[in-house]
């Protein structure tokens, strides 16, 4: 007999399992009770999204005004659709894209949406989880002067940031508009302790995913706009297009009950919540190596402290064997689990309870460890004084893939199934990538080479799942027929 969802959701809810991953409100903080009893559509006095001039405009405004914004936007069906509208309505189909290549797949998608012609900019030394360098911005809208619209990716999955200031100055000085995915930081700039946001560092376009990092239901987003190059005729016009035509109310409620949370009671929950990552991270230290992440020289340009990486590169152990060990052990559920590091996401709704349960864990698993392994947990910590450099993790690194076609006419072209170990040298028609973080490794149009083959072996053998063919056993890829590739 298969199972029942809700019963298993109520089960796990009842149970002593302490998330340490999204959505924000981390299962606690709910400003309804039965969802049924407010769950209506654009009946008369509510108002309509998509032509939205009474309640749900002052709701649009009061965010807005919460993050700075000219005009904010409600996203209920998450952060993709904002990209997905951001991108459409800033480069005309056909167009030129400039991508930081460590972005997730929904801009990939927006690409192939509009038929984009695409320019990558890797993290330096093609490390995915790097920040993206100015110059090469730079350098890229100078080799391609019709790129439209550059799109960054900051934070990161993992939290790290990039220099979105000098990024601004160099697309708008190249005619660009800039769009910053943001989804992975709502809580920016709503304390000194974190980095600020990028609608003040000068971005055009800004999404930001409320279930990610605040006290919000899943799928709920927000879209800021600011200043004049971003085309708000048009981003409107396609926000109707990428949004359901029925958007759900409890979202909505939900979202605005998580604006006006932050704006009354912001100050004192993000005064506790940095005073618990401190103290926790106090304790680690005493133990644990920390790890400096920010190195305005060379990876990471700076780091947002509410992720908790925690690398088991040198204690001989993967990342998904602590995730397991964390799960099966302790009933703490991380965000992630990659190579050799974990990630757990803190925000406000944490209790002092998660953090003493993380604290502990980590520190009973690493006095297990052989004596001369002690210590060899090492997380990231402070980001601007701690010992250690960012190379002690590992992260994962980018081959450059040679572009043959367009990701459109990679997967409108005609393909057959080979295997995956012997289709180096062919083009791929699908998409390879780990999830989470949902970023793609290898992107239809590319061609597949012996050191990317090899890069997902190692991934494999790791205990990582590979997705997005379609040969859920990851052993078989669709390629291009070789005779439409140009």
């Amino acid at each position: 007999m298969s199972e029942n969802l809700l019963e298993k959701l109520k089960q796990y809810g009842a149970s002593d399992f302490y998330p340490l991953h999204m959505p924000g409100h981390k299962r606690r903080i709910s400003p309804f009770g039965d969802p049924f009893a407010i769950d209506i559509t654009e009946i008369d006095g509510f108002d309509d999204l998509h032509h939205a001039q009474g309640i749900l405009l002052e709701a649009q405004r009061r965010a807005a005004r919460l993050y700075g914004a000219e005009e904010s936007y409600y996203l209920v069906n998450g952060s993709t659709c904002g990209i997905l509208a951001a991108v459409s309505a800033s480069v005309a189909r056909g167009g030129r894209l400039l991508l930081a290549r460590n972005s997730h797949r929904s801009c990939y998608h927006a690409a192939f949406l509009n038929d984009l012609r695409v320019t990558y900019v890797y993290p330096p030394s093609g490390k995915i989880c790097g920040s993206i360098r100015p110059e090469d911005m730079r350098e890229a809208l100078r080799r391609h002067p019709d790129i439209q619209a550059v799109l960054v990716t900051s934070p990161t999955y993992d939290g790290v940031v990039s220099d979105i200031g000098a990024i601004a100055a160099e697309a708008h000085a190249a005619g660009a508009v800039l769009i910053v995915d943001e989804a992975h930081g709502a809580h920016f700039g709503m304390h000194p302790y974190f980095p600020e946001r990028a609608l003040f560092c000068g971005a055009d376009i800004v999404i930001n995913s409320l279930h990610k990092t605040l006290p919000s239901l899943t799928q709920t987003a927000l879209l800021h706009v600011q200043g004049n190059r971003a085309d708000r005729e048009k981003l409107r016009s396609y926000l109707d297009i990428y949004q359901t035509s029925s958007p759900s109310y409890v979202l909505m409620s939900g979202m605005d009950a998580c604006v006006r949370l932050l704006k009354e009671q912001g100050g004192e929950l993000f005064g506790v919540f940095v005073a618990r990552l401190e103290r926790m991270r106090d304790e680690l230290r005493r133990k644990l190596r920390v790890l400096r992440l920010v190195d305005k020289d060379a990876l990471i340009y700076d780091f947002d402290r509410s992720k908790v990486l925690i690398s088991t590169e040198r204690c001989g152990m993967s990342g998904p064997k602590l995730a397991a060990i964390l799960r099966e052990k302790y009933h703490l559920e991380p965000e992630m689990a990659a190579a050799d590091y974990v990630t757990a996401i803190m925000t406000v709704a944490d209790t002092q309870e998660g953090f003493d349960r993380l604290t502990a864990a980590l520190l009973e698993i690493d006095a297990a460890l052989a004596d001369g392994m002690k210590g060899a947990l090492p997380f990231s910590g402070n980001c601007a004084d701690m010992a250690g450099s960012a190379a002690g993790m590992r992260w994962a690194e980018y081959p450059a893939n040679e572009e043959v076609l367009t990701i459109r006419q990679a997967q409108e072209s005609p393909s057959e199934s080979v295997s995956l170990a012997d289709s180096a040298g062919r083009v791929s028609a699908e998409y390879v990538y780990l999830y989470p973080p949902g970023v793609p490794l290898l992107v239809p149009g590319e061609r597949i080479s012996e050191e990317l083959l090899q890069r997902l072996a190692r991934e494999r053998d790791a205990g990582l799942a590979l997705r997005g063919m379609a040969d859920e056993s990851g052993r078989a890829i669709r390629v291009v027929m070789e005779a439409t590739e140009i």
